[in-house]
């Protein structure tokens, strides 16, 4: 028995139709000119508006820092100062002994000078490096006693770190210099 075949309709569907013809009315209604309630505070709501912040006090006025912290901040200063001195007074020989040793082999009499030069040049930056781990201390110590707000004498110990950090990094970056130039 054959099989006849009956045509299929294809209908939009009902949803899409209604969207079809609502969106242009939607769309109209969208744009008509009206009068439209004010968007300020109703009396109602001013009422239950938060209270305005009270004015923070002022910021408590901390003491300068004491003649003794004064002091030792500027003899640990000084004494770092004087170590980058003597550094400055050891880094030429120093550097002509590295020289001296370039290509040299590691068992000759002038690497083992050139060691031996950068060895002095490095202990005399020890003052430095212990001034700038007294100033390390005594800024955790600020620190720890005003641990929210910073001191003038936390300041005043920071200013005095930064510097003589400066030098200790200078002379930090000639060593490694010179012991690069020793390593080739």
């Amino acid at each position: 028995m054959p099989m006849t075949r009956t045509p299929v309709r294809f209908l939009p569907p009902i949803p899409h139709l209604c969207l079809t013809l609502a969106l242009p009315l939607g769309l109209a209604a969208c744009s008509t000119a009206g009068s439209y309630p004010s968007l300020a505070y109703r009396g109602a709501e001013r009422s239950a508006l938060p209270a305005p912040a009270e004015p923070a006090p002022p910021p408590v006025q901390l003491p300068p820092p004491s003649t003794d912290l004064t002091t030792r901040i500027s003899g640990l200063v000084t004494a770092a100062q004087d170590a980058d001195r003597q550094f400055a007074s050891k880094r030429p020989a120093a550097e002509r002994a590295v020289s001296a040793a370039a290509r040299a082999a590691r068992t000759s009499d002038s690497w083992v000078s050139a060691q031996v030069a950068v060895s002095a040049l490095q202990a005399s930056r020890d003052t430095a490096v212990a001034a700038l781990a007294d100033l390390d201390s005594l800024y955790a110590d600020a620190r720890t006693a005003a641990p929210t707000d910073e001191s003038p004498s936390t300041r005043a110990i920071d200013t005095a770190r930064q510097q003589v950090q400066g030098l200790v990094n200078a002379q930090n970056d000639i060593i490694s210099g010179l012991d690069a130039r020793l390593r080739n």
